[in-house]
């Protein structure tokens, strides 16, 4: 009896070894040691997704958590990252954290998925209540953000803040980017009663659409002297189709993210500014919340990350360096 005990346990250790060395961690006793905590993002190939999911993995590093990095190939793929969800629950993992594509589908798929697991939220929401958490930028703010960064923009061009302007979204039905464009569209019309909203467009996802978008506004609106891109793929389009037409001087743009792509059309004056959300802290601590969640300990039911709007005279302060930069290995 004892040999077959012995057998069995010697068994039963050699197989949790191997899964602890398979998940790349030491089979050293710990609460953390065997908790998964999947981190789907909507786009795995954006720049500003990577650095979510480099903060997420570093708090894997740092908390000993499994952190398995999952999302689609691109925003527009809703039914992708249903999926996705649906599959990582199925693991039976500690918790999940997300950020859904789209604020209605994505609704009742996670409200499903609360029920076995706690399910974090990060950047943009979903039509449920059923968040644990909620780790996002306050994008009705950032909108406000972008519209007070493109009025200084238009008035140091100018000398007036007023003029015909244009708002390009990238996909419709995104709770974060309704959100910016609520923002952006309330503060000009309470704030800046002599811009004028000329286009108030929405793109596919796709950074060459946001390019044709731009190119058309410009034929059709001569007068047009500002707009507000509001996700990093149309602050590249548009801002593609600015420096196609050396127009950087007379239509002041504003984005929102950044890469390399973006901050060099800020450097050349391509685009006016950007602004810049903290991607890193919010795979950082949805890993980190979500592990406390799993824990039974308590957690802010919403919290802010911030925003900051990135100009060519402040991009070298060293907090605005750091967003700009970040570490994404």
């Amino acid at each position: 009896m004892s040999i077959l005990k012995s057998s069995l346990t010697r068994r039963a250790f050699t197989a949790l070894a191997g899964a602890a060395m398979i998940a790349g961690m030491t089979p050293v006793a710990s609460f953390a040691q065997d908790v998964t905590i999947p981190i789907i993002v909507k786009d795995t190939t954006s720049f500003y997704w990577q650095i979510v999911l480099a903060g997420a993995r570093a708090a894997g590093k740092d908390l000993g958590v499994n952190v398995p990095e999952l999302g689609a190939q691109a925003e527009s793929d809703i039914n992708g990252q249903i999926s996705i969800l649906e599959n990582a629950v199925a693991g039976a993992p500690a918790a999940v954290v997300i950020s859904p594509t789209e604020f209605k589908a994505l609704g009742k798929p996670i409200d499903e998925a609360a029920k076995s697991v706690p399910i974090i939220g990060i950047d943009s929401g979903a039509d449920s209540k059923a968040f644990s958490s909620f780790l996002t930028t306050d994008n009705v703010q950032g909108g406000r953000i972008a519209a007070d960064g493109l009025a200084a923009a238009v008035k140091e061009m100018t000398g007036k803040e007023e003029g015909e302007i244009a708002i390009i979204t990238n996909l419709p039905g995104v709770g974060s980017l309704d959100q910016r464009r609520e923002g952006f569209l309330d503060q000009v019309k309470t704030k800046y009663p002599g811009f004028k909203v000329v286009a108030d467009k929405y793109a596919d996802g796709q950074a060459t659409t946001g390019l044709n978008m731009m190119t058309d506004l410009i034929t059709a609106n001569p007068n047009l002297i500002g707009v507000f891109a509001s996700n990093l793929i149309m602050a590249q389009g548009v801002g593609q189709a600015i420096a196609e037409n050396k127009l950087g001087d007379k239509i002041k743009v504003i984005g929102f993210d950044s890469d390399d792509k973006t901050v060099g059309f800020l450097k050349e004056g391509v685009l006016a500014g950007l602004v810049v959300q903290d991607p890193y802290r919010m795979g950082y601590d949805g890993v980190k919340t979500a592990l406390a969640v799993s824990k039974g300990e308590k957690v802010e039911a919403n919290v802010d990350t911030g925003a900051n709007l990135v100009t060519k005279t402040n991009m070298a302060d060293p907090k605005i360096d750091a967003l700009l930069n970040p570490k994404i290995k």
